[in-house]
């Protein structure tokens, strides 16, 4: 993770891509958000859907996964580089949570975050919130989910 000095709004991070199978929907529904249309293939085609699609959360819980790895990625290329990795965290949480398009069986969602603010911490010195803008995008480019979320990021130590 870059220092909170480093980071500039408007910077991009391309997530990552997942691909949301049948089995894949079905199981996270079935543990976290067993509606109908999320667990039963026949249900889902008589709903409003149309057709199997994911849970909501499951768009969220994925984009999380995939910025964990991107995180982790990049702060051992930073390692493997001899650069130090800032702390990171806690996050505040998200605001403005939005699904927009349902998310079907076999859609393939690329998740792109971009530094939308950024302003010292008052309450924890030596560290910067930032705040990212993701979206998910399927594969024709229609956005499915969006969602603002800020965190805790270490500032650089000052050099005496």
């Amino acid at each position: 993770m870059k220092y909170f000095d480093d980071i500039k709004i408007g910077d991009v991070l391309m997530t990552g891509r997942h691909v949301f199978t049948a089995d894949g929907i079905k199981s996270f529904a079935q543990r976290f958000d067993p509606q109908l249309f999320h667990v039963d293939e026949e249900e889902a085609a008589r709903s409003h859907f149309g057709a199997l699609c994911a849970s909501g959360w499951h768009t969220a819980a994925a984009w999380m996964r995939l910025f964990v790895d991107y995180r982790r990625n990049e702060a051992d290329a930073m390692r493997a580089r001899g650069e130090e990795v800032a702390a990171s965290g806690p996050a505040l949480g998200f605001r403005d949570l939005k699904w927009m398009k349902p998310v079907y069986a076999g859609d393939v969602i690329d998740y792109k975050s971009e530094v939308i603010a950024l302003r010292a911490s008052n309450s924890r010195p030596g560290f910067g919130l930032a705040t990212i803008l993701t979206v998910g995008v399927n594969q024709n480019g229609a956005p499915v989910v969006s969602f603002a979320s800020t965190t805790f990021i270490a500032r650089r130590p000052q050099k005496l």
